[in-house]
């Protein structure tokens, strides 16, 4: 009747156990638990086994089976830390039936994933068989694309060799003096001698590792240095080659690199600007004195003509690089050897000496350059990780595991989408190496999206690729074709959204080291394909 109020549902929290005792009723039959342990039973697990024999005295281990069942339902989640884990099993339904209410310690599930990182590559691409088993994976189009992930470490913990050669010495000193202690304690008190006659290592009596990181640390920045020598010797090389073509008329592209080799370059690119240029007023002379009338406009005074002007602001630019005093060494002030970082010095972090600092769009963050490689239907490829925040080196090995993941997919299924067809990379990705190098079909952005299509809007290219044209011309008139272009902007609707999507799982790395966070990349990929067949399995 109208005007009554409704009564509120009971809230009866003294009420008996009113779950199915099955826990196979207690979550609908669609779930991704389900799929979880139904691919990980599928999956060659002997090398999980292989650690736990599970003989002789003690408690019986956990099942390795249900810990990785758990782990990779937790990244599924977006669920990474292991305490979490061990709390969601407490309160989530869902993980209270993955690990049968037999709650692993946070301890467990961390010391499992760090035992077991080199397999997790291999499950991943044992998932990936799965999914392309049913009919997923279409390899016609391939998008390559890198991310910067952040590491489990602060900037602030990025320190220069002085101060790490200090604080190595300073460890070695007190571990000195305890030791000291120790050989005088012995002499007054052999029982306090640990009973053995030895005394307790320092790598015992360091528990927090911080020693061995930091000598991870400063050998990081010697091979660094070693790295950026060498470097430095091939940007020689490759300047004085420049030099060779530059000097015997041959046009060179590119900005002149800076260096011994930049005045001379500049100066030899000035005189063939102005001989061109003056071959243009001769040329009309002639014409005059012969009694002829050239046709066009006159020619442009030579020091005014807009190449030899941006010739000469060249060779302004490199006679005041010339002329600029000397860099002399810093000389660190009294106290400055305990600055942790000077700018413009090689650094290594404290905390995770494997990661590094990465430049992106909203500054910079400590961390690694994941590269993913994403299928025409959203199903990761390959992945890598990096240590270099350029995308050039990383393109030709991404392009090699995705042909190859091909090949093995294409054995087991025989099925036609999975041949490669075209592999897509943007502008970051532009070099003559990458563009020339055996492999698939590949389209390289050669400038950024907006240019590009703007490009092939207004200037299209039509036909064949004209003979004799560089991989770089080869690849500009391709981008320029109809065909080209609507193949192109593929690209950014295939891999930024499994870019943005594995983000959501892994947005920053829990384990330190270039090996273990790779592991923990490839252990994300694999749950970021789980959820895909998971959904594309229950669209069916």
């Amino acid at each position: 009747m109208a005007g009554v109020a409704r009564a509120y549902r009971p809230v009866q929290r003294d009420q008996g156990f009113l779950l199915p005792p099955d826990m196979r009723e207690w979550l609908p039959e669609d779930h991704l638990v389900w799929l979880v342990l139904e691919i990980v039973a599928q999956l060659d697990r002997s090398a999980l086994h292989a650690r736990h024999p599970n003989v002789g005295a003690g408690r019986a281990a956990y099942d390795p089976d249900m810990l990785l069942a758990l782990l990779i339902y937790a990244y599924c989640q977006g669920v990474r830390s292991s305490r979490q884990i061990q709390l969601r099993c407490l309160t989530d339904v869902a993980f209270r039936v993955l690990c049968a209410q037999d709650v692993p310690d946070h301890t467990t599930i961390a010391r499992f994933r760090a035992e077991h990182q080199e397999v997790f590559a291999g499950l991943f691409t044992q998932v990936l068989q799965v999914a392309a088993a049913a009919g997923l994976a279409r390899f016609g189009t391939v998008a390559i694309d890198g991310t910067k992930i952040s590491a489990n470490a602060s900037m602030d913990a990025n320190r220069h060799r002085d101060w790490l050669v200090g604080e190595v010495d300073a460890l070695l000193g007190d571990a000195a003096q305890v030791d000291a202690v120790e050989d005088a304690a012995h002499d007054q008190d052999d029982d306090r001698n640990h009973g053995d006659g030895q005394r307790m290592p320092a790598s015992l009596r360091d528990r927090s590792g911080r020693a061995e990181r930091l000598r991870t640390a400063l050998a990081e920045i010697t091979a660094r240095e070693h790295a950026d020598q060498q470097a430095e010797q091939q940007r020689e090389a490759s300047a004085a080659q420049r030099l060779q073509r530059a000097q015997a008329g041959t046009p060179t592209v590119g900005r002149i690199p800076r260096g011994p080799h930049r005045l001379a370059e500049a100066q030899a690119h000035l005189a063939r600007e102005i001989a061109r240029q003056q071959a243009k007023h001769d040329r009309r002379a002639a014409l005059i004195a012969a009694g002829r009338r050239p046709t066009g406009r006159p020619p442009v005074p030579v020091d005014q003509h807009p190449h030899v002007r941006r010739a000469q602001r060249a060779v302004d630019a490199a006679l005041a690089e010339q002329n600029a005093p000397p860099v002399t060494d810093h000389t660190p002030a009294r106290g400055s050897a305990s600055k942790p970082h000077r700018p413009g010095e090689a650094v290594a972090n404290t905390s995770d000496p494997a990661s590094r600092l990465m430049p992106t769009r909203r500054g910079f963050l400590q961390g690694y350059n994941a590269q993913v490689a994403v299928t025409a239907d959203q199903l990761i490829a390959a992945v890598q990780l990096s240590q270099s925040s350029n995308d050039q080196a990383a393109f030709v090995p991404m392009m090699h595991a995705v042909e190859q993941t091909a090949e093995q997919l294409h054995q087991r299924t025989r099925h036609p989408g999975h041949v490669i067809g075209t592999v897509l990379a943007d502008a970051g990705y532009a070099s003559d190496a990458n563009l020339a190098a055996p492999g698939p079909d590949r389209l390289i952005a050669l400038s950024k999206a907006r240019d590009q299509a703007r490009t092939s809007h207004t200037a299209p290219a039509v036909g064949p690729i004209p003979a004799g044209a560089t991989p770089r011309e080869a690849m500009r008139h391709r981008l320029r074709t109809q065909p080209g272009a609507q193949l192109y902007k593929r690209r950014g609707a295939t891999v930024e959204p499994g870019i943005g999507n594995l983000k959501k799982i892994l947005d920053r790395f829990s384990r330190r080291g270039l090996a273990a966070a790779s592991s923990e990349l490839h252990l994300a990929a694999t749950a970021f394909n789980l959820r895909k067949l998971h959904l594309a399995l229950a669209s069916c």
